[in-house]
């Protein structure tokens, strides 16, 4: 429970991504504080008619909404500036990787390779989703995020590490 003056503090500061304060939002105007010693003016003063009252907290309303939709786009282009959007194929090659609660027997020890590589993809099932071709040795389920999917590609880092290490003779 907040103390009284820390609730009116809370309830008259505006909101950054509405620039309005919450009293304002649900009564039409901002309450008065014991500094507010002279009258509000004559445009600020909320209407008597309770049908004009009610069109006012509507219009207020309106205004939060919009503004609300207007810093939430603005969050999401911020957010998203640097993502990029991966689409796999049917038939492309991909990595996977291997998360310790899905894949514990991949992932005994954290020496163990992070990814598991080379997997075909056979069909898209949404936006985020996609369906690979596992062998039967993994025990999970064939449908995979795109968080944990990576393009695979020759010459790429990992496969050259795999390869590398396969010649030594290495585990």
């Amino acid at each position: 429970m907040l103390l009284p003056h820390l609730e009116f503090a809370y309830n008259r500061a505006p909101c950054k991504a509405i620039g309005l304060s919450p009293f304002k939002v649900d009564y039409g105007l901002n309450p008065l504080s014991p500094l507010d010693l002279t009258p509000r003016p004559m445009d600020q003063k909320p209407s008597a008619n309770a049908a004009s009252r009610v069109e006012e907290t509507k219009k207020i309303h309106e205004l939060v909404r919009s503004k609300i939709e207007k810093t939430n786009a603005a969050y999401q282009a911020q957010a998203n500036k640097h993502r990029k959007k991966i689409v796999f194929q049917p038939g492309d090659l991909a990595w996977i990787h291997l998360r310790k609660e899905r894949f514990p027997s991949k992932r005994k020890t954290k020496l163990m390779p992070r990814a598991g590589g080379r997997f075909d993809v056979l069909e898209r099932v949404n936006d985020n989703a996609y369906r690979v071709d596992l062998p039967g040795d993994y025990g999970v389920s064939t449908t995979f995020n795109f968080a944990d999917l990576k393009a695979y590609h020759e010459g790429d880092y990992l496969a050259d590490l795999r390869i590398k290490s396969s010649q030594q003779g290495e585990d």
